[in-house]
Formats: C-alpha cells, sequence, structure tokens
C-alpha cells in the first residue's frame, strides 16, 4: 500500500513542474504566434486596471518609471516643446524614453509603453534636427515620391532619439487660409493631400504586397507608427477658426475631407487622431457615428484611434466642465487611446467607476484594448521595447539635410518675374559688383522654420537649432566678388544712394500655431510692407514671402520685380538660393488659391466666384543657368 502514495506524489511534482513550464510559456510573448492570437492571450490575462492602464496616454512632464509601473501606462508624449533638457543629445533622449519603457516592463504582464510625438516637418521639438519645408510647401511640390522620402528621413531622425511613433501626417484639407493650421495642410484639393499620403509608407515603411487593407504595418526599427489627422474636417471650419465647426453636408464630408483617410488605411497607417472640431454642430470627439460607425466599421480601420489632448475635456464648452460626461461621450464614441495629458487620476478613476457601474460596456474597453495592443504587437514593440543609439548619427545627418533641400528648391512657386517673359528677372546674375539683401525673414532662422520649431509656437532668432539662413544661402552662393550687404529696414535715400546692382527682399509671418496663428487679416508682418516700398521704389527686387499661407501682397505687386512664394521652406535655407540664382529650375505650383483680398474668402479652386489674385496650379518656370 505504500507503493500508491509514493506514486501519486510523485505524478503531483510531475503535474507541479508541468504547471511552472506551462505559466513559463505565455503565447502574447512568442513572435511566431499570429498577431491576433497574442492579442487574445494577453487580453484574457488582463485586469481592468491594466487596460484602462493602456488606454491612458500621458504628458513626459507628469511621467516616470514609478508612475509607468503603478497605473500601467499605455503611453507617453511629448507635447510641443515638451523636451527632457533645452537642446537635449540624442542620447539623453533615449535614457528618458527608456527610463519609462522599464517602468512599463516591470509590471506583471510587461506590456511596453508607446512614446509618441509631433514630427510634422521632419522631428522639431529636437535640437539639430533636419527640418523640412512645413506641408503647405510640399504641397507645390506636386511630388509624392519626395514627400516619402522626407517620411522615411524623418522616421530615422525619430527612432535615432529613441522615439517609435509620431502625430504625422496631418491630412487636412485647408478651405480657408484664415485658418492657423493651414500651412500643416498640403493642399485646399483633396486629390493633391490625398497623394500626399505617400509620408505613410515613408514614415512606416510598405505594407507587404497581399496584406489585408486597414491593418496597421509598421516595418521595422528604422520606422515609425504613423498617425493620421485630425478626423475630419479640420480644415474646413467656418471662417478658417480653429476648433470650430465645420458645416458641409455628407457628400462634400466623403469628397473634400475624406480621401485623405481612405488612402491612409489602404497604405497600412497605425493610428488616427480625433480632430477638436465639429462636424455640423457634433463634436468629432463625440460623434459615434463617424468614429466607430464609418471609421471602424464601414472603413474597417484596424488600428487604434487617439483624441488630441485635452480632447475628450474639449466636448463640453467651457472645456473640463462635466469630466465623466467627457470620458462617457469619447470612449462611448470610440475613442481608444485617450491624450490626457496630465490628470491621469482622474481620466482612469472616472473610467474605471463607468466600467464597474455598467455605463461603458467592457466590450468597447476590450476594443480599445485589442486595437493599441495590435499595433504595439505588429510594429515589433514587444520584442524591442528598449532603444538603443544605432541610429543617432541619423539626426540632423547631411543626406537628410540635402533632401530637405531638394524639397526646398521644388517647393518655391514663382508668382512674377519681370515685366514680361521677354524681360525676367531671374534667375538673378551671381556675380555684381554689390547687392542688397533686406527684409525681417533674411537672417532669421526661426522664422523661416515657422511654428511646430523647438517650441509648439516656433521661435524668433539663429541660436534654436543648425540651420542655414537665407541671408548666409545667397552669400554662400554669389560669387566671392560680389559685395552683399544686409540692412533689415533700409530706408529708400540709403537704397537709391548704394548703387545696387539689385535687391532681396524676405519678409512674411512670424511663426504660429493652431488658434494663435488664426487671422482675419492675413497681413505680412511690420515692416514688412514698408521695406517693399522702400527697397522696390529704388532698385529692382525680388521679393521671397516666407508664410504659412497666401497672404495680402495684392497693393505691392505692381511695385515688385519678381515674387516667389517660399512658404515656410525649414532649416536648409540654401535650397532657396540654389533656385534664385539659376543653379536650378522654379518649377513649384501653387497648392492654394491665392486671394486678392480677405473678403473673398473662403475661396476654392472649382468655386463659381473664383477670382484669385494667382490661381491654384499657377506656377512659372525658369530654365536653369548653364554652368561653364
Amino acid at each position: 500500500m505504500a507503493r500508491a502514495p509514493i506514486f501519486m506524489v510523485g505524478l503531483l511534482v510531475l503535474c507541479g513542474l508541468s504547471g511552472v513550464t506551462r505559466a513559463e510559456y505565455m503565447k502574447y510573448k512568442d513572435p511566431k504566434q499570429p498577431v491576433n492570437t497574442r492579442i487574445k492571450d494577453l487580453l484574457s490575462r488582463m485586469t481592468l486596471e491594466e487596460k484602462i492602464g493602456q488606454m491612458t496616454q500621458i504628458d513626459r512632464t507628469v511621467a516616470s518609471s514609478e508612475v509607468m509601473k503603478k497605473y500601467f501606462i499605455g503611453s507617453v508624449l511629448s507635447g510641443g516643446g515638451s523636451v527632457p533638457a533645452p537642446q537635449a543629445s540624442p542620447e539623453t533622449w533615449i535614457d528618458m524614453v527608456n527610463d519609462f519603457q522599464r517602468g512599463s516592463l516591470s509590471t506583471r504582464l510587461g506590456i511596453p509603453m508607446i512614446y509618441g510625438i509631433d514630427a510634422v516637418h521632419g522631428h522639431n521639438n529636437v535640437y539639430k534636427a533636419t527640418l523640412f519645408p512645413h506641408n503647405v510647401g510640399l504641397g507645390a511640390t506636386r511630388d509624392p515620391e519626395l514627400v516619402k522620402r522626407i517620411g522615411a528621413a524623418t522616421a530615422l531622425e525619430v527612432r535615432a532619439t529613441g522615439i517609435p511613433y509620431v502625430f504625422a501626417p496631418c491630412i487636412a484639407v485647408c478651405r480657408d487660409p484664415r485658418w492657423g493650421r493651414c500651412y500643416e495642410s498640403y493642399s485646399e484639393d483633396p486629390k493633391i493631400v490625398q497623394a500626399m499620403t505617400e509620408i505613410v509608407p515613408g514614415l512606416q515603411g510598405d505594407i507587404p504586397a497581399g496584406s489585408p487593407k486597414g491593418i496597421p504595418y509598421v516595418a521595422g526599427k528604422k520606422n515609425v507608427a504613423a498617425c493620421a489627422k485630425h478626423y475630419v474636417g479640420d480644415g474646413g471650419t467656418t471662417d478658417g477658426i480653429n476648433e470650430n465647426n465645420t458645416v458641409i453636408d455628407w457628400h462634400g464630408l466623403l469628397s473634400i475631407h475624406m480621401p485623405g483617410y481612405y488612402s491612409s488605411i489602404i497604405k497600412g497607417v497605425s493610428t488616427i487622431m480625433v480632430s477638436y472640431s465639429s462636424w455640423n454642430g457634433i463634436k468629432m470627439h463625440a460623434n459615434g457615428n463617424l468614429i466607430t460607425g464609418f471609421l471602424k466599421n464601414k472603413l474597417r480601420f484596424r488600428g487604434f484611434v487617439i483624441s488630441d489632448w485635452q480632447g475628450i475635456d474639449r466636448i463640453t464648452s467651457p472645456p473640463h466642465a462635466n469630466y465623466s460626461y467627457s470620458i462617457q461621450a469619447g470612449i462611448s464614441a470610440g475613442i481608444d487611446m485617450v491624450m490626457v495629458p496630465m490628470n491621469y487620476t482622474e481620466f482612469i478613476d472616472g473610467l474605471t467607476f463607468q466600467v464597474k457601474n455598467k455605463i461603458i460596456p467592457m466590450s468597447r474597453i476590450d476594443d480599445a484594448v485589442r486595437r493599441i495592443l495590435r499595433v504595439k504587437f505588429t510594429m515589433g514593440l514587444f520584442e524591442n521595447p528598449l532603444a538603443d543609439t544605432s541610429l543617432v548619427n541619423q539626426l540632423g545627418s547631411q543626406e537628410h539635410r540635402e533632401l530637405a533641400r531638394e524639397a526646398v528648391r521644388k517647393s518655391l512657386v514663382l508668382l512674377k518675374n519681370g515685366e514680361g517673359a521677354d524681360n525676367p528677372l531671374l534667375p538673378l546674375p551671381k556675380k555684381a559688383p554689390k547687392i542688397l539683401v533686406a527684409g525681417s525673414h533674411a537672417d532669421n532662422l526661426g522664422y523661416q522654420c515657422g511654428g511646430w520649431t523647438i517650441e509648439w509656437q516656433g521661435l524668433s532668432g539663429d541660436n534654436l537649432t543648425s540651420g542655414t539662413t537665407i541671408l548666409s544661402a545667397i552669400k554662400n552662393t554669389v560669387d566671392p566678388k560680389t559685395k552683399v550687404v544686409y540692412k533689415e529696414n533700409p530706408d529708400m535715400d540709403s537704397v537709391k544712394s548704394g548703387k545696387f546692382s539689385y535687391a532681396i527682399v524676405v519678409v512674411g509671418e512670424h511663426p504660429y500655431a493652431e488658434t494663435f496663428g488664426d487671422s482675419m487679416n492675413l497681413t505680412i508682418a511690420s515692416p514688412g510692407t514698408s521695406t517693399i516700398s522702400n527697397v522696390c521704389g529704388a532698385v529692382k527686387c525680388v521679393v521671397v514671402i516666407i508664410s504659412g499661407r497666401p497672404v495680402t501682397i495684392q497693393p505691392y505687386v505692381a511695385a515688385m520685380d519678381a515674387i516667389v512664394a517660399a512658404w515656410l521652406p525649414g532649416t536648409e535655407g540654401q535650397g532657396i538660393a540654389d533656385v534664385l540664382f539659376g543653379d536650378y529650375s522654379f518649377t513649384g505650383k501653387l497648392s492654394r488659391t491665392w486671394f486678392k483680398t480677405v473678403d473673398q474668402l473662403p475661396m476654392n479652386v472649382g468655386d463659381p466666384h473664383y477670382d484669385p489674385l494667382f490661381p491654384f496650379g499657377f506656377g512659372l518656370v525658369t530654365n536653369p543657368v548653364k554652368k561653364n
């Protein structure tokens, strides 16, 4: 009889050992398992607390490894200008991101967090990154392949700092240049915006042939998850007022504002950000018909939907007036991840209460977490959660700066060139006894980069990051014997007496972002127009306009011998001199209608009363100067 118990004990020991072995093998940790199998396995193991943590995105200023661990936080972001230190190196960024990540990895299930950042014209928060022209300029290139290469370069620079996720591209169709975000839009024409979604496979990598449509895709460690934004109708608000109401019928919404989303989803975009704006009076952050009904169910988007910064707070007016309602409305509408980004315990507690009290069903939470995990599994975050320094040399690399310079050249639109084809002013001769460079924007790197540059609102001056001002570019390009005189705002007499061969005047808008850029008059910043009058009244002049949109120039057109729309070119000002002096041709075409007066707005190509100063698609061409 003694043998049986010994046999039983042995059996129990064996069972116990096999139990230990089974516990160590978790399907969700096995990259050989299909993504859906991994999602199902992990979701089945998660508590409500862990699920809601995944749905929470917090700003880096309130994050720590302890917070990540305690609250199971799914994502961290840098808001505009939110950096670990001024002029932080890539290594400093990597150390910060990895510190947060170690907190996430130390949790019971070890689900990695995803770090996101605005990289809207290159890696724009980061010191010494390559800054490309803003989207309005890229639209003028009509070159989707160029934009794809810019996406790939941006991905490398973002990964250089240890970050795997960007809040880009903005695929708004700006229908009114009075909107402060118009420079973030490629065009007023949805077809151009749709073509420029080639930036998505640039950022994320090309989806493999035969892949199902609507499934998020990120190729690997040299690519980043992208975010198409802001869904939907952000560029169509009344009078261009930011975050306001887009009044348009269903057909108009689908034909003007939706096409970029169709293309982005087909190309495997990982995430979509909801717009602050409303459609016909309904806040997009609370619009279940458009988020769940159309985007998720009709278009079969399988990535995750993220709110904008405090986006659910702004469902109510004033914002945050009834946060429990905001949580209910936003999550019920289909938002999967909430950019809280500061008061995360309030969000977590509020959502937990609503699920426990059956106000929001667990099925809605599971849908959100499934989508977030799908993106994390697909991009390899579970296999490679920690960043290394292998790509730090990509930040601001010469190759990327050359690409940005090419983009600047192709984005320039020549609006006027002398009194006619027989008497052009451009290209300018490199050899001249003495030339004048004038204007507030000629020697100001911050102005030529615009908003979303180092700081959210952008900056003035030359010491914000590395780059080439337009004045420096001109000096680099002209003959060594040509004397270049720079006067920011000269008076007419000094110009007349200066015996200049010609003048280059560089003026435009000061930097702005979002609501701070909303403008009802769209003027050139003072003293720009007086600089134009003083210089162009005394000597042959080309005026280079640095702006995020068409501005009021009709009263000055006759005085200016040549006019160049240079948009917001970014750090590589040399691209402007390349074309002014004829090393390359002008090829850019307006991606926006250039109005005569603001009273005409909104006015877009195809409108019945279309009477522009320069029409959509306009752009004079020049031939490059043959080199000896």
